[in-house]
Order: structure tokens, then C-alpha cells, then sequence
């Protein structure tokens, strides 16, 4: 059991299926929803649910399961709900070397059944770059709204599907003039990752997120702030922005996308 307290959650099977029991804070059960999960989170689109705060969690599964609970803090309580995997969109973004694909399940404008609270899953083929061109979205000028984030890596080994420990990815995190004014400490972090690795970006330019070749790379964005609005608005690092205007001239990666609701895209 798990209480969500002060927080809406969403609840995203990472490997296996299960089912969620929602009840308010007093007990009085609220819903039940059966999430079709998947093999690996490079396997296919998956169901999830979503609760909301002053909330218990009952989560039950006849096999073993992985489930991550991404939570943000908010004011008001919504009733849960369910997202079946087939009415979660699925973006190709970038071209050439840093094309990537979005899976916008907890967005805005996707889902649109949350105060505070969004996410998206993004898969990175191998060798290729994410998050790119690097980005920020904190208090300095030209950012319209505040928000810190999560990634969580997940990466997957040699047959491409099942997460482990051996491969790799690295994740840059930096500030510029326009933070030390505002009076945001710096920040000049270039990391490897691992699979089961997360990264805090409380503030600053954050990306790109690599690949190394021959393992694709996972991760789960997790987004919230103070703003009365949700949105995920970004500001380029104005040095590197151009690199938008060259991908007109370059093609998508043909790996993207990876998966979809079915399953994995032209393998399977």
C-alpha cells in the first residue's frame, strides 16, 4: 500500500503488468484499473493510471512487476484515472543522429487530468543524441515558466530490450552568465549514467543526453513547478540553437520510433 499524501502521482509499469486500487484518505474505495504492462520499458507503450493526492495506493500483480511512481506536489485533489496505452502519442523528434522518440503520456495537452504533474519517456537508439539542443526552463530570462526535472535511465544491453547494468550513456547538466545573475548556483556536470540511474536538474541547461553505441538509452521525464499552469515550455542554450534550423536538411533516423502500443515498431 502506498499513500500519496500531499502529492498526485502517476503509477507507469516499467517491466510486468498489474492492477491499482485507488481509495480516498478515509478508505472508501474510489477505482480499480488493470494496467497491461510490457516486458521492458523498450518493449511497447504501456497503460498507467493516475491518483490523485489524499489518496492509498493498493498495487497487486500476480508475476513481479516494476513500477515507477512519479509525484508532484499540489493543492487540490482529482479523481484517479486510467491512460490505455493506445491513446498515448508517440513523437519522433530531432533528425539525423539526435533523432529520439517521445512517448507523451503524462503531458500537457495529452493529459490534461493533473495540477502539477508531468512526464514522458523518451528512448534514444544507440549512438544518437537526446535532450539536444541543450535547454533550460528556470528562473532567467527569456523562460516563461519554472520547473525542476527528473530523468530516470533506464538502458538496455546487447539484444536491445532488457535492461542492464553494462551499457552506458552520459548526461550533461550547466549553467551560464544569465544564472549566476539571477543568483542560481553553477552547475557543470557531465555524467555517465547507468541503467537505474536518476539525475536531478534543479535549474540550468540540461543536455545533450548520449547514447553509447550499441545501447539504446531510456529515460523518464519527470516535470513539475510553481506555476498556476502546467507547461513544459524551454529556452535553447542560444549558442547551439541553430543546430534546430540544420535538422531541415537532414532526414529522421529510421530506428525512430522504437515502439508503439503493439510493441517494438518493424522488429517483432
Amino acid at each position: 500500500m502506498l499513500a500519496t499524501d500531499d502529492s498526485e502521482v502517476f503509477v507507469l509499469p516499467l517491466a510486468g503488468s498489474l492492477t491499482v486500487e485507488v481509495a480516498d484518505a478515509t478508505g472508501r474505495a474510489e477505482a480499480t484499473f488493470v494496467l497491461q504492462g510490457r516486458a521492458s520499458v523498450f518493449a511497447r507503450v504501456t497503460d498507467f493510471a493516475y491518483a490523485g493526492r489524499d489518496s492509498v495506493l493498493t498495487l497487486m500483480s500476480e508475476q513481479p512487476a516494476e513500477v515507477a511512481i512519479p509525484s508532484a506536489r499540489c493543492a487540490h485533489r482529482r479523481p484517479a484515472a486510467y491512460g490505455p496505452a493506445g491513446d498515448v502519442p508517440v513523437e519522433v523528434r530531432g533528425c539525423g543522429p539526435a533523432t529520439r522518440q517521445v512517448t507523451n503520456f503524462g503531458v500537457p495537452g495529452t493529459w490534461d487530468h493533473a495540477e502539477k504533474l508531468m512526464c514522458c519517456e523518451l528512448i534514444t537508439p544507440p549512438g544518437n543524441w537526446s535532450s539536444h539542443p541543450p535547454h533550460k526552463h528556470d528562473a532567467t530570462d527569456p523562460c516563461t515558466v519554472v520547473n525542476e526535472e527528473i530523468y530516470y535511465y533506464r538502458i538496455a544491453g546487447q539484444d536491445q530490450v532488457t535492461p542492464d547494468r553494462s551499457g552506458f550513456g552520459f548526461h550533461r547538466t550547466y549553467t551560464a552568465a544569465e544564472h549566476q545573475a539571477a543568483g542560481l548556483p553553477a552547475l557543470d556536470e557531465l555524467v555517465e549514467v547507468r541503467d537505474g540511474d536518476v539525475v536531478l536538474v534543479p535549474h540550468g541547461y540540461h543536455g545533450p543526453c548520449t547514447a553509447a553505441e550499441g545501447y539504446p538509452m531510456y529515460y523518464l521525464n519527470v516535470l513539475a513547478g510553481p506555476g498556476a499552469e502546467r507547461s513544459m515550455a524551454f529556452c535553447d542554450d542560444p549558442a547551439h540553437h541553430w543546430i534546430r534550423d540544420a535538422w531541415e536538411r537532414t532526414g529522421p533516423d529510421p530506428r525512430c520510433p522504437v515502439t508503439s502500443a503493439s510493441g517494438r515498431v518493424g522488429r517483432d
